[in-house]
């Protein structure tokens, strides 16, 4: 798996800084605190706007993004088959012989005479 280089994503990536939105008052209307992060390789967006602080609020886009761009490189587990269980197998015929039988239960009796 390649290694997160910091240098070369901080390269290829866009940062701006942006107004936040709910409680705050005037303060939290006029200074632009939120932070959104754009790697364009991968187009993956991180907005962080929880914090009052711009740096603060940096630094966790930042964690973000890395912890992103982390997962989509980490390679999913190869599945190992494996047989059904014995218990399985049971269960499985079990409910066949059940739904069969409500099958059976829908058609029409026929009288041999």
């Amino acid at each position: 798996m390649p290694e997160l280089d910091p240098k070369r994503i901080r390269r290829e990536t866009t940062e701006e800084f942006i107004r936040v939105r709910g409680p705050g008052g005037q303060h939290r209307n006029r200074v632009e605190t939120g932070v959104r992060l754009r790697h364009r390789p991968t187009g993956i967006v991180v907005i962080a706007v929880k914090e009052r602080s711009r740096a603060r609020n940096r630094t966790i886009a930042w964690e973000r993004l890395f912890e992103r761009i982390a997962k989509r490189m980490a390679r999913p587990k190869k599945r190992v088959p494996t047989k059904p269980t014995r218990a399985s197998r049971a269960e499985r015929l079990e409910e066949k012989a059940r739904r069969s039988g409500v099958k059976a239960g829908r058609r029409k009796e026929v009288h041999e005479e």
